[in-house]
């Protein structure tokens, strides 16, 4: 059995781990199995690039963050543009995947790495996926790895910060990542005592920011922090369509801060962890959940059932098909329990 192996998208914590998983799942149950990393993403699969590997090389690497195949970004949109030669890279990977006749793929990635991997598989390829992200927006399973080790950087972050707020009476305004979804700034608000959690899913009112941080003054507390995810909105903002917003490329967080700067005498500062979210070591939840879908995922592969991806559901491990995930997301629902539960501990989403 020959089975190549790539991480594609941005990096996060838990590739090496679900990479070993796998790993670990194949050479055990598999006497006549070669295993290759495929260099960088669907990079290397389109321009023929990976080696064999043998066991060991996947010791030690439970805990390491990062990947040691390498990743790059290949963006779905653009796979079946025409290179110079009048092919594409859709047609490229599928034809290196003939010649060096793989029996199968095992993919790591997001979003747009599924929707390439889906269209992998309805073109002859066999595909096994698991699912990647920070973000935590992949459709068809309850968390994506990743998730969890950020959400414990980004409250890091948050816990840090406050202590240097109470002590300067300053407003924190903190940046986290998520653009479309903002699981991460939800679940690292509540995790970081946040008072205030600006998501993309609900666009917030500027007053409503300012009513809160009045009140806590005048209550005695003349501190607050705020997380905000990169991809939040205001009211009016959100009401306009998305190509005609004007932002001159400022970020969600220095929007508001600079909202807040005009209407407040204390001093509001602006902080960005950007990639420290999804740098370090995995979580040990982290650990946990990557080598559970590697073994999964070596599973299916054993058995020889393709075209899906691995997935939480529950408390368990399941398959579901590439069809019912390619193409689709998983925002933060405006109804959702832990949402809820959040306004009832007095957390502000900025819409009231």
């Amino acid at each position: 059995m020959k089975i190549g192996m790539l991480t594609s998208g941005g990096d996060c914590q838990g590739l090496n781990a679900a990479l070993r998983g796998v790993a670990k799942t194949l050479f055990g149950a598999v006497p006549d199995l070669e295993l290759y990393g495929i260099q960088d993403g669907y990079r290397g699969l389109i321009e023929g690039i990976w080696r064999k590997m043998e066991l060991r090389e996947f010791s030690g690497i439970l805990r390491e963050g990062g990947t040691i195949l390498g990743t790059s970004r290949q963006p779905f949109k653009t796979m079946r543009d025409l290179n110079k030669d009048n092919t594409d890279k859709l047609t490229m990977m599928i034809n290196n995947y003939k010649k060096e006749k793989f029996d199968a793929v095992v993919i790591l990635g997001g979003n747009g790495t599924h929707k390439t991997a889906h269209a992998l598989s309805q073109n002859g390829v066999n595909v096994v996926t698991l699912p990647k992200t920070i973000d935590n927006d992949i459709y068809g399973t309850d968390y994506s790895f990743g998730f969890d080790s950020a959400v414990s950087k980004a409250a890091e972050v948050l816990d840090a910060v406050n202590s240097t707020a109470a002590s300067h009476g300053r407003v924190f305004v903190v940046e986290l990542m998520g653009n479309k979804a903002g699981w991460v700034t939800l679940y690292a608000g509540i995790a970081g005592g946040a008072e205030m959690i600006l998501l993309p899913e609900i666009p917030y009112d500027t007053m409503s920011v300012l009513r809160l941080i009045e009140k806590r003054n005048k209550s005695g507390r003349n501190f607050s922090i705020i997380a905000i995810a990169e991809g939040a909105l205001t009211k009016e903002e959100a009401a306009i369509p998305k190509k005609e917003r004007k932002n001159g490329g400022s970020t969600s967080g220095s929007r508001l801060v600079k909202e807040l700067t005009e209407h407040l005498e204390q001093d509001v500062r602006l902080l960005v962890p950007g990639h420290f979210q999804r740098g370090g070591d995995p979580t040990p939840a982290d650990r946990i959940f990557c080598s559970r879908l590697g073994a999964a995922a070596g599973e299916l592969i054993i058995k020889k059932k393709f075209g899906r991806m691995v997935a939480l559901q529950g408390k368990s491990i399941v398959s579901v098909p590439l069809d019912e995930v390619a193409g689709k997301s998983k925002t933060v629902p405006i109804d959702c329990e832990v949402l809820n539960q959040a306004r009832l501990l007095g957390i502000s989403f900025g819409d009231d």
